[in-house]
């Protein structure tokens, strides 16, 4: 098990290239097994959870060409479906959330899908219901094996239908989009996530021969197609990353600026920031964060404390509600977090507490944070990265506190951030693998 240590308190300085979108590529990445054609993917992140599901891919005998660093090809003309009963397939398949949305695919295309409960962050119930319910809608047959946890699906005919899900999910939408591209008719996604990753998949979609209208809006028409084509396709910019970066930048009063960044595709994402004094700005291609010695915490117009929550896009994204938590603890003034969607999210906190800041975790929802304006500054101690997003939190304040910081269980980080101490490195971090 490797660990960062980081001696932190060091202004950084310089341009980072933000990585390829990671939940866009696990959503695209499944969709390659919609066709026997060929299919090329640029701007893949070099991340763990990414290459398991390459690896996955490969074990069901998809034929995958790396042509450069972060683009790649590849062939699923000869699918092995065998590869579904081994003990290679349940083991990968348990490692990493994504593997559930080669599901659709597989029923699209095939008929009949098996998955095993997949693994992910620990970060609260993540619970299923909505891709299988969506998929039944379609005319699938559904089986849950509880002695070995591992979901089976099996369809004679995808046929077209109506359907309202019971939550906006990122990947149950996703999941039931892919199958419904090749269903027998006409389907309504209501209340369907339109998330970016949603709308570059579904472009990606229909390039290669769907026939999707409702983009980016919560109600998403499929007339369904007999068989898609090969395609290109060239991932968005890491919003989480890019938000992550900004977070950074204020946390260690530096200044940064991000290459190939439009902050119209950062949805609210900037808003948020400038609720907690920290203001971007848009620098033709790339976003600029000027160095904040100081950054003060807004309040609401009638004077109340400010109030950050989580929620489907167009809302702020969970995945950088620990960021604006930590970025919160050395601003001035005070703001309650309040994380809706995950109940565990919010439990690494006790961290931040040891390292001196001022938090009153409310329940496992909410916490109040109280700014100190950097006095005193945050202190290193030694922790644990519990998850991806808390993880990187944790390493933007031992960037920012005085003294020397080590953070165990660093491959949670690695899931999600490309080469992350190497790219700080070159900003002028003082960080070390151990």
């Amino acid at each position: 098990m490797a660990s960062f240590k980081i001696k932190g308190g060091k202004p950084l300085n310089g341009t980072i290239v933000p990585q390829g979108a990671k939940n866009e590529a696990l959503q695209v990445l499944c969709a390659v097994l919609l066709t026997n054609e060929h299919v090329t993917i640029d701007n893949i992140p070099d991340i763990r959870d990414v290459n398991k599901l390459i690896d996955l891919l490969r074990g069901l005998g998809v034929k995958v060409e790396k042509i450069s660093e972060s683009k790649y090809r590849f062939l699923a003309d000869e699918v092995d479906l065998n590869y579904l009963q081994s003990e290679e397939f349940y083991k990968r398949g348990t490692q990493i959330r994504g593997s559930i949305m080669i599901l659709g695919p597989l029923l699209a295309r095939f008929g009949n899908g098996i998955i095993p409960q997949p693994g992910g962050d620990k970060i609260g119930r993540r619970r299923l219901d909505t891709h299988f319910n969506g998929l039944k809608k379609l005319g699938v047959d559904f089986y849950y094996d509880e002695a070995n946890q591992l979901y089976r699906v099996t369809a004679k005919k995808l046929a077209g239908s109506y359907m309202l899900l019971d939550e906006a999910s990122v990947t149950g939408t996703a999941n039931i989009l892919m199958a419904a591209v090749m269903a027998e008719g006409e389907t309504t996604i209501f209340n369907a996530a339109c998330e970016p990753y949603l709308v570059q998949l579904s472009k990606m979609l229909n390039s290669m021969g769907a026939n999707i209208s409702g983009i980016g809006s919560n109600r998403l028409v499929v007339k369904g197609v007999k068989t898609l084509h090969g395609t290109t396709h060239t991932l968005l910019a890491d919003m989480i990353e890019v938000g992550s970066f900004i977070g950074l930048a204020a946390m260690t009063a530096s200044e940064l600026t991000i290459k190939n960044v439009q902050l119209a595709d950062l949805g609210i994402i900037p808003d948020v920031f400038e609720r907690i004094g920290v203001k971007v700005q848009q620098m033709g291609n790339d976003i600029y964060i000027p160095k904040y010695e100081h950054y003060t915490i807004q309040t609401f117009i009638d004077g109340s404390i400010m109030n950050i929550s989580d929620a489907p896009w167009p809302g702020f994204t969970p995945d950088l509600i620990s960021i604006v938590l930590v970025v919160a603890t050395q601003a001035k003034g005070s703001v309650l977090i309040h994380q809706k969607m995950f109940e565990s999210r919010l439990f690494f906190v006790d961290k931040l507490i040891d390292m001196g800041a001022r938090i009153i975790l409310c329940d496992p929802h909410r916490a109040t944070v109280i700014g100190l304006d950097r006095t005193p500054p945050l202190r290193g101690i030694k922790m644990t990265s519990p998850d991806i997003r808390a993880g990187v939190a944790l390493l933007i304040a031992a960037l920012s506190a005085n003294g020397t910081s080590i953070i165990d269980n660093i491959e949670q980080i690695d899931r999600g951030y490309q080469n992350i101490d190497k790219r700080l490195r070159a900003l002028g971090a003082d960080i070390e693998r151990i």
